[in-house]
């Protein structure tokens, strides 16, 4: 039995799950990947293994599970750690380089993000990518206000929304074995980003 005490069977599941998700992201923390073992997870959450397939079909499930559940609320601290009131070009210098240093050292999302995502069957890829959408939709409308005020260039959105995450994401693979670099890459990728998005004519 679950080390859990609730008061009904309802809050009792809830709160198995939550511990198990819990725990799940404590061993990725501790391990630095998500190759961690749902036997694992489960001990450290205090149930049997078997109790972790009531709750989740698999690894893919439960790491999906809990990016659908925690990182939203990190984004939305992350959008709002840049001010609202900057020049449209240095609010997207700025949450550029907030985002590399996001998904190059946080120990649980930034490693799902960066070097667990891609190994994950595709429906939990489709999970993941939906509960980080609120960050591309952010960027997508500061590279817009950008365009109308003419500041960068037009192009299509899908297209200016993928330059913008790759260049994001090969910015933070450059700090993942080494975060002594870090103001170098975020002062290079706003240079970077901002020049290719600038209207020059």
């Amino acid at each position: 039995m679950p080390r859990i005490r609730a008061a009904s069977i309802d809050e009792h599941k809830e709160l198995t799950r939550s511990a198990l998700l819990d725990a799940a992201g404590r061993l990725i923390d501790e391990a630095g990947t998500a190759d961690v073992a749902l036997g694992e997870i489960a001990l450290l959450a205090g149930v049997g293994r078997t109790t972790f397939y009531e709750y989740f079909e698999d690894r893919d499930d439960v790491i999906a599970s809990l990016v659908e559940e925690k990182l939203p609320g990190v984004i939305d601290e992350l959008i709002a750690s840049v001010p609202a009131d900057l020049d449209t070009t240095e609010r997207m210098a700025r949450l550029a380089s907030a985002t590399v240093r996001f998904v190059a050292t946080d120990r649980v999302f930034g490693v799902i993000l960066h070097r667990e995502v891609g190994r994950m069957g595709l429906a939990a890829q489709t999970r993941i990518r939906d509960s980080h959408a609120q960050l591309a939709t952010e960027l997508a409308g500061v590279y817009a206000k950008g365009v109308a005020e003419g500041f960068f260039r037009p192009m299509p959105p899908y297209l200016a929304g993928r330059l913008i995450q790759d260049t994001i994401m090969s910015a933070a693979k450059a700090l993942i074995d080494d975060e002594s670099r870090m103001a170098e890459v975020s002062r290079e990728v706003e240079r970077f980003l901002l020049g290719g998005l600038g209207n020059a004519g």
